[in-house]
């Protein structure tokens, strides 16, 4: 087994001496107790495939996947929208399903294409000039837009919205810990980012300020009033864009965004617990050197053939190290691939009823909930297709009785976006949501909340 054992008794110890540390213990101690393994790993011995199969399935079956047991009324930047034959079976072909992820300069015609295209339907949809081909996700993307505007602009501070996806701003939280940006966190009035509660005087010079749009609470922002600070203070506007709700509204480039960002997994990718999903990156025409990640462009060949190129490679694995604008090593391909087939198989028109649906479901949700006895709004400003709740009983004691009753209620939200008044839920709906469905909820939710 010592062939196989990456770090032998002298590497740990050189490590602990060299970190100034006695033991492994005292290093894994920032891991919260409650998250580490007490004991040994429970490994059973070698079975037969058979039996390992058996287990397996075992080990699936305490799963309650949407769809087949319970019917989703579940967000917070993760969506059940309809994922069509045509785009599980385009995406599923051997041409873009591979074992490795293809960023080369010397990838596949055929799948140059489709990233090109999927860029070309993101710059649409965001309505600025450029987009890349694809990050990790969502929260990977706000990373790097906030990288590229303080790189842009020489400043560390950075003013965000609490309205903008948690999960995002504990990821980008992260991040600043070990770059030294000043994350500063806008509270919400109403649903809206409140700016004038802002503790900061118009000496404050950000590099970036951070609207989510719709926010987290699903509310609509003024963005205008966002990109009117940036006007005076000089920082890049980033804008955190929903691009289903892109269907119908506005684009945040035609609000004066510098840089889009958003998780694209409700374009044609399933929830499948958690990924994997895909980072859309959109950015102006200024900001392109600073991009992250790769661009493929379109040229022609000798022959005078249309091609396709990685254009830009701006990544440390491609240039030198203190030239590159990111770390970022890869992209999502086959996830940029599947939304760009989803993408065009809407259409424009089909996207924008795919957006009109679910706002109509959830208008006709979220007036049916706030019927029900001690059932009040978080919010004032319009919604679109997310709403948020007051409940008169723990929300997490809300979802468990509902997914008894067969349903994935929605999200428990942070006591910070009730101000401690109540406890909120966090509720969505999507075009898959039949008026049944709804009803059926409905009436399940008043019996819950009792």
């Amino acid at each position: 087994m010592s062939g196989y054992t990456p770090h032998t008794d002298a590497d740990v110890s050189s490590m602990l001496e060299f970190l100034g540390l006695s033991s492994l213990d005292e290093l894994f101690s920032v891991v919260p107790e409650a998250l580490r393994l007490a004991g040994g790993l429970d490994i059973p011995a070698g079975l037969p495939e058979p039996d390992v199969f058996a287990h397996m399935e075992d080990l699936a079956s305490a799963n309650r996947p949407c769809g087949r047991d319970l019917v989703c009324f579940a967000g917070a930047g993760a969506y059940d929208h309809e994922v069509p034959p045509v785009t599980r079976a385009l995406a599923s072909r051997s041409e873009f399903v591979t074992s490795y992820t293809p960023y080369q300069p010397e990838v596949a015609q055929g799948v140059l294409q489709a990233v090109f295209e999927f860029q070309t339907l993101v710059s649409r949809l965001s309505g600025l000039a450029v987009s890349n081909a694809s990050l990790y996700d969502g929260a990977a993307s706000l990373v790097e837009a906030v990288n590229l505007a303080v790189g842009a602009t020489g400043r560390q501070d950075v003013w965000v919205s609490h309205g903008v996806n948690p999960s995002w701003r504990d990821v980008l939280a992260t991040f600043a810990a070990g770059t030294g940006h000043r994350i500063h966190d806008i509270p919400l009035t109403a649903g809206s980012t409140d700016w004038a509660a802002m503790s900061f005087d118009d000496s404050d010079e950000p590099g970036a300020i951070v609207v989510a749009y719709p926010n987290y609470l699903g509310c609509l922002e003024d963005l205008g009033d966002a990109r009117a600070r940036c006007d005076r203070t000089g920082a890049l506007l980033i804008v955190a864009f929903d691009p289903i709700c892109a269907g119908i509204l506005r684009s945040p480039g035609d609000w004066g965004a510098d840089v889009v960002v958003g998780e694209g997994q409700a374009l044609g990718m399933p929830l499948s617990f958690g990924g994997p999903y895909l980072g859309l990156f959109a950015c102006t025409m200024d900001h392109v050197r600073r991009l992250p990640g790769r661009l493929v462009g379109e040229t022609v060949d000798a022959e005078g053939r249309r091609a396709y190129v990685t254009t830009l490679r701006a990544r440390e694995q491609d240039i030198r190290r203190e030239k590159a604008t990111s770390n970022v090593c890869t992209n999502q391909t086959l996830m940029a691939v599947t939304a760009a087939i989803q993408l065009g198989w809407l259409g424009t028109s089909g996207i924008a009823e795919v957006a009109l649906r679910s706002a109509r479901g959830t208008r006709y949700c979220r007036d049916a909930l706030l019927k029900v006895p001690g059932v009040e709004s978080l919010t004032t400003a319009p919604v679109l297709r997310e709403f948020s709740l007051r409940l008169p009983l723990e929300s997490e004691m809300a979802v468990e009785r509902l997914a008894d009753e067969g349903f994935l209620a929605g999200v428990a939200l942070d006591p910070s976006y009730t101000q401690g008044h109540g406890d909120g839920l966090l509720v969505a709906v999507t075009e898959r949501r039949t008026r049944a469905e709804i009803d059926a909820f409905v009436s399940a939710f008043e019996k819950a909340v009792r």
